[in-house]
């Protein structure tokens, strides 16, 4: 009964939300210009289909968006993963993760310019910077957090070299503070898709800005939609991979 009243509440909020929306453009307390009512967006949405231009920036986005979120997330973890294990290489990379990790990603555009071209290559790039510290604090912590009595165990059992206690202790244990990190950075790469897209490599990103110079701002709210839809698979799948991953939590 109460998840009832909780959906029901949420989706009334919602109707609320959308009612407002609609009415200030068509009362003109906002410029439809600028803010198209949404009972426009599902024509723009057809328009964009019919023209083709929906599927091949998606498909492109989705290529940046995986490429990127895997690049950033491999080095996040296996850099993480050190670092948690072996207090000489955190302090090693100290100064270094003090002096990069500050830096935003939109601050690396130029470089990646500069080195890649306008290309997939430089979305790639922006994606992986923008997802890499993200993973690997939340590796670092995890590998941290482990409890050093499972450790000293392992010790007497014979896992003695790095690599028998990672396998057999540190990244079993380690595994839900990762999966909360590669959660949170589903959500920042598609953030940062835009903003590595919005220089002219093709996909969703250069798309808006194409139609916000044409003030079609209906196909903006489109794409806009459209990253919030592709979010949301994505995050529901990965809590139905997180969950099947720690089956064996109680």
């Amino acid at each position: 009964m109460n998840r009832l009243r909780s959906t029901g509440l949420a989706l009334a909020g919602l109707l609320v939300f959308l009612c407002i929306w609609e009415a200030a453009p068509r009362l003109d307390l906002v410029n439809p210009a600028f803010l198209p009512p949404p009972s426009t967006i599902p024509a723009a949405f057809l328009k964009e289909i019919r023209n083709g231009g929906w599927l091949v920036a998606v498909w492109e986005s989705l290529s940046h968006y995986l490429v990127g979120l895997a690049v950033g997330a491999g080095a996040g973890i296996g850099l993480g993963l050190v670092s948690g294990m072996f207090r000489w290489f955190e302090n090693l990379t100290a100064w270094i993760v003090r002096l990069l990790r500050p830096i935003p990603g939109l601050a690396w555009v130029p470089f990646a310019i500069i080195w890649f071209g306008v290309e997939p290559r430089a979305a790639i790039f922006i994606i992986a910077i923008a997802v890499f510290w993200i993973v690997f604090f939340a590796t670092q912590g995890a590998v941290r957090g482990v409890d050093r009595d499972l450790v000293e165990v392992a010790q007497a059992f014979g896992f003695r070299s790095a690599w028998s206690r990672l396998v057999k202790i540190m990244l079993p244990a380690a595994t839900p503070g990762i999966l909360v990190g590669l959660r949170t950075a589903l959500g920042q790469a598609w953030m940062a898709v835009v903003a590595a897209e919005i220089f002219g490599v093709p996909g969703i990103g250069q798309r808006m800005m194409q139609a916000s110079s044409l003030l079609s701002t209906d196909i903006v709210v489109v794409y806009m939609l459209t990253m919030a839809a592709l979010y949301g698979l994505f995050d529901t799948a990965f809590v139905a991979l997180q969950g099947w991953l720690l089956r064996w939590r109680p």
